[in-house]
């Protein structure tokens, strides 16, 4: 995800020095050839320092990413009187992440925030020229790509909806303010970075509609008027408030092999993980040399909320990425980092709901998680789990699923092979009355998807989740 959003904006830059060099948009050309270099120096040398003051990870893509934000929102300066508000801007992006933070988690997203705060003190301003209109094809198919990929449409939508409802209601100019604005890249590239996003779908709509309503410039309070940076800032608050950030230190104390390939990775954290069993976090892995996947990714929660160790399941694969290369030889004592706890994938609050689990291979940790508590808490729910693996060596976990069937009835059958409509139809005959959970490849949980339907099961019926660990 991380790595898709900067080839994006690389791309947005070589093609806007092009544009400028061309006069097609005036001012740009070489001037943003040197900003952008500019920009990613101050950054990096920004996050580099304070990496080191609080012994953190540090995320280079990150660091490329916010400056590269940073240049094509500000117009590039025809004179070096014009690198202080630059380099302002760029420092205080990389350090509110460490400053503006609560519990080692940034509450702003860092572009929005720096550049808010760097128009308060130095009175200079982001223009957003991203919105010219010679650039929005290129927005447009970019951010639509974005979009796909961190799967938050209903956000987007959400967004554009309430933005352009108070376009009409100040009686702006609707195709000016589409074509002249930086509507749709603000809404695929920055609104949509995980950090400082709601961990739910229904809080990410409530968020969507909230930086809409505050995101038309001609909305004001006096000599105070809206911002799209300060739209974001004050929904970022928002966000916190109804959905409060954790960033832990975990540190490794014991690999244990689950199945084939398969391998349980069991934390000790320097304050309690607060999160409802099936959820997922970001984990942040510090190595050198990190190849083209980066040092980040997604892993669902496979401990319960009543265990007091953290755990994650991972599945090894020959020729794996540097990530997975490393902590591979990870020795108890290492560390490594979590944060952006999300998740829809839990259980329902009635606990009498009829629930069928449908997991494929490593899809099953967070149904590991939901069963360890329900074990835990001896709650006892109307729960039959279908687990589909490529062999019988594959299939982890079985001394849950084995206890949970003895202790609390919950029915586990294990499937070699795909799994089928005939199955479902034979193991859960009640299957028009149940609320399907599916989990596992993103291809396979379509697939699943689309057989749910051909049997009649509605979406409201269907539960999945993603996150970009399966893409």
């Amino acid at each position: 995800m991380y790595r898709l959003v900067l080839y994006f904006l690389i791309i947005l830059v070589g093609y806007s020095i092009l544009l400028g060099l061309v006069g097609a948009i005036p001012g740009l050309g070489l001037n943003l050839l040197f900003s952008s270099l500019f920009l990613v120096g101050v950054g990096w040398l920004t996050n580099q320092t304070f990496a080191k003051i609080y012994a953190a990870p540090t995320n280079v893509e990150s660091v490329y990413i916010s400056a590269l934000i940073l240049a094509l929102i500000i117009t590039p300066p025809h004179a070096l009187s014009g690198l202080p508000f630059l380099a302002g801007a760029a420092a205080l992006t990389m350090a509110s992440k460490f400053i503006l933070a609560i519990g080692k988690k940034h509450i702003f997203n860092p572009v929005a925030i720096a550049v808010w705060l760097t128009s308060v003190t130095m009175g200079q301003f982001a223009s957003w020229w991203i919105g010219h209109p010679a650039m929005l094809p290129l927005v447009v198919l970019g951010g639509l790509l974005v979009i796909r990929k961190t799967r938050r449409f209903g956000m987007v939508c959400s967004f554009l909806t309430s933005a352009i409802v108070v376009i009409l209601l100040t009686k702006s100019d609707l195709q000016l303010s589409l074509l002249y604005s930086p509507l749709v890249f603000f809404a695929s590239v920055m609104l949509t970075e995980p950090q400082t996003t709601p961990p739910t779908n229904n809080l990410r709509l409530m968020y969507g509609i909230l930086v809409g309503l505050l995101f038309i410039p001609r909305v004001h309070w006096g000599s105070v008027y809206l911002t799209p940076e300060l739209a974001l800032v004050l929904s970022n608050v928002f966000s916190y408030l109804v959905s409060p950030k954790q960033k832990l230190t975990m540190v490794l104390k014991d690999k244990i092999q689950v199945a084939a390939g398969v391998w349980d990775y069991v934390f000790t954290a320097d304050q309690k993980l607060s999160f409802q069993p099936g959820q997922y976090l970001e984990w942040t892995l510090g190595h050198p040399h990190p190849d083209a996947r980066g040092n980040r990714r997604y892993f669902s929660i496979t401990s319960s909320p009543s265990e007091a160790d953290s755990s994650f399941g991972i599945k090894f694969y020959p020729s794996g990425s540097s990530f997975k290369t490393y902590l591979a030889n990870m020795s108890p004592g290492e560390k490594i980092m979590a944060s952006q706890l999300a998740g829809d994938l839990t259980l329902p609050s009635d606990i009498n709901r009829k629930c069928v689990f449908i997991a494929g291979g490593i899809g099953i940790t967070p149904f590991r998680s939901m069963i360890k508590y329900l074990l835990d808490i001896h709650q006892l729910r109307p729960i039959i789990l279908l687990y589909s693996n490529k062999t019988a060596a594959e299939v982890a976990y079985t001394d849950i699923f084995t206890r949970a069937r003895q202790e609390l009835g919950i029915k586990t059958v294990y499937k070699i092979g795909r799994i089928n409509e005939a199955m479902i139809k034979s193991e859960v005959p009640d299957y028009q009355d149940r609320l399907f959970y599916l989990s596992g490849p993103h291809s396979l949980v379509s697939a699943f998807e689309v057989l749910l339907n051909q049997m009649g099961v509605s979406r409201s019926r269907i539960k999945i989740d993603f996150f970009p660990g399966y893409t």
